[in-house]
């Protein structure tokens, strides 16, 4: 049997019980960790940040090493940014750092991915047949776009005079503003399909900044503007859905809901679109389309013991802790989980504290604390140059706004919100939101539970 450094009483030996591994397979002391952080993407890095600032602050600190984060990828991205790289607000090379840079000594940096789950042996596989152990896993490794679920969609992102575009990805963000800024007259269409995606307002925040591009350069009279989308309204939530179907009523923009891009022919210039109410499929001409492709939980999470049926980390939506009593010492935040709230960098701040609190309390003590998530997120929706309609709502599709009292109704766009959106919130993001000091509505407060 593995030899594991004590740590903690209740969990520890919960943990020893479980590993088992033939003499070929047993890791080495050096791939041992005390938590081991699947992802270096915004969840992963602030809540490993955060995990190591609790430990801390309750005069326990860890050891250097003792936190590890499990990630291949090169660079880390400020995604919520490429939609100011679409509408040519921002350099999408200015959003971009390297992802070792971003990871403090203190925190070990494996940059493998993660290959397979073993939770009965607390432990993963990494793409090179590395095996690690853990006392504790937090599952962050987001999602993926299905770029290959619309037929003829990676073509037509490939080719520079195809007209299609999306802000979806750190490659394309910046053939958005090219294609928007570009057209003169003809038909512009916007796309959102049914079900899942990142910041599900999104798909309409680069169409409202093309509709204001073309009011202030005087092409809106020769382009007509179309939002086709797989879901029955504007947005999840009321308030905000009927002020966005107002404005779209209004500055004459055509709403085609229930209706799901599978297609693109882009030497026609044609779409697709299957009807989700009886699959009936209709074919539209467009000049530009601007496309959000279907998404999903990643391939290594499906079928994989730690997920639910969908595919994702199967999580108690207050804890963020594993539902399955087995697997108490797994947790998981950010697009990977299970939790029934939007998919937001916004629903981290809120997600990441709780988890860091309730994980230590296990740790310390052999029982999950006592903070629970209310399933917080925030959708800042642009609606043009120098006005963003600031969407805060938590489970249950209740608006939760931070600035109500003080500022006014946030379903009425406003210039001050526009400038949390461009300048404010990716500031914030590098210089506390990955460091783990950045907690949304609070600020630099860290949360206090009790």
């Amino acid at each position: 049997m593995l030899r594991i450094q004590r740590t903690s009483g209740i969990l520890r030996r919960y943990a020893v019980d479980r590993v088992k591994w033939a003499s070929s397979d047993a890791p080495s002391s050096k791939d041992t960790f005390k938590i081991l952080v699947i992802g270096g993407g915004s969840g992963g890095l602030s809540v490993a940040q955060q995990l190591y600032n609790r430990f801390e602050s309750a005069g326990k600190a860890l050891k250097a090493g003792d936190i590890a984060i499990v990630d291949a990828a090169e660079y880390h991205d400020y995604q919520p940014g490429w939609t100011l790289v679409g509408a040519g607000l921002k350099q999408k090379s200015a959003l971009r750092r390297p992802l070792t840079g971003l990871i403090p000594p203190h925190i070990t940096h494996i940059p493998e991915n993660v290959a397979s789950f073993d939770p009965v042996r607390n432990a993963i596989r990494t793409d090179s047949g590395r095996s690690l152990v853990y006392d504790a896993l937090v599952v962050a490794v987001g999602l993926q776009v299905n770029y290959g679920a619309i037929e003829g969609l990676p073509k037509a992102l490939a080719d520079p005079s195809s007209g299609v575009s999306s802000i979806y990805s750190y490659q394309t963000c910046d053939k958005v503003w090219e294609d928007i800024d570009a057209l003169r007259a003809g038909r512009a269409i916007f796309t959102q399909p049914q079900g899942i995606i990142k910041c599900a307002g999104a798909p309409q925040k680069i169409m409202w900044m093309a509709w204001d591009r073309y009011r202030k350069t005087g092409r809106r009279d020769q382009i007509k503007i179309d939002f086709f989308t797989g879901m029955p309204t504007m947005f999840s939530v009321k308030k905000y859905s009927d002020a966005l179907e107002a404005m779209r009523v209004d500055r004459g923009v055509g709403g085609y809901f229930g209706r799901n891009l599978v297609s693109i022919d882009a030497a026609n210039r044609e779409a697709v679109f299957k009807s989700v109410a009886d699959a009936t499929e209709s074919k539209e001409i467009y000049t530009t389309l601007h496309v959000t492709p279907p998404m999903g939980p990643l391939n290594v999470l499906k079928g994989s013991p730690i997920v639910d049926a969908a595919g994702w980390v199967e999580v108690d939506k207050g804890t963020l802790q594993h539902v399955k009593p087995e697997y108490r010492n797994i947790f998981s935040l950010g697009d990977a989980s299970s939790l029934p709230t939007s998919k937001t960098a916004a629903a981290i701040t809120k997600q990441a504290p709780v988890l860091a609190e309730n994980l230590f309390q296990l740790l310390d003590s052999g029982k999950i604390g006592s903070a629970v998530y209310d399933g917080y997120t925030s959708c800042p929706l642009l609606t043009g140059y120098g006005e963003l309609m600031l969407a805060e709502f938590k489970y249950g599709l209740v608006p939760a706004e931070s600035f109500a009292r003080t500022v006014g109704d946030q379903a009425i766009p406003r210039r001050v919100f526009y400038h949390l959106k461009k300048d404010l919130f990716p500031w914030a993001y590098f210089n506390y939101y990955v460091k783990g000091k950045w907690y949304g509505p609070s600020g630099l407060a860290r949360p206090e539970f009790v």
